[in-house]
């Protein structure tokens, strides 16, 4: 047995329905679409969602507020994760990457002051909330903005 002589196996290849050509092949005329309808003519059918003229979910569900395309989307940390690092370390934007706090910068790092910290660190980020940034420093750290 080689490569060469190797088959697919039976009944697992199909030929495709060549239509439209002629009436000899069996899928000439109609081309398989039968005789008038929706779906027999060019550029015929439904589009996606459509429920048979009875009025659409979409259209039927009530619509309320709206989506802010401009809201920011920050990587958020919380300060008990910050111990992961040694003492007197700069922690930024590559090192969280790095030790797998956050998988990637969105629009900014946001440091949240959830939990305890014991050693002082320098921190990199975007922003920080009052109660994180008075935890690093009261552990002898700081905050610098990027």
């Amino acid at each position: 047995m080689d490569l060469s002589s190797l088959k697919p196996t039976k009944g697992s290849k199909k030929n495709r329905k060549r239509i439209g050509r002629g009436s000899g092949s069996g899928h000439g005329g109609t081309s398989c679409r039968g005789h008038k309808g929706q779906n027999s003519r060019s550029g015929g059918g439904t589009p996606p969602g459509f429920e048979g003229g009875q009025m659409p979910l979409q259209r039927r569900l009530p619509k309320r507020g709206f989506t802010n395309i401009f809201k920011k989307r920050y990587a958020l940390i919380k300060v008990e994760d910050l111990c992961r690092f040694e003492k007197d370390s700069v922690v930024d934007p590559a090192a969280l990457i790095e030790s797998g706090l956050v998988d990637k910068v969105y629009d900014g790092i946001k440091v949240l002051g959830n939990g305890e910290i014991d050693r002082p660190i320098v921190l990199k980020v975007h922003k920080w909330s009052q109660t994180a940034l008075d935890k690093i420093t009261a552990a002898g750290g700081k905050i610098e903005g990027l």
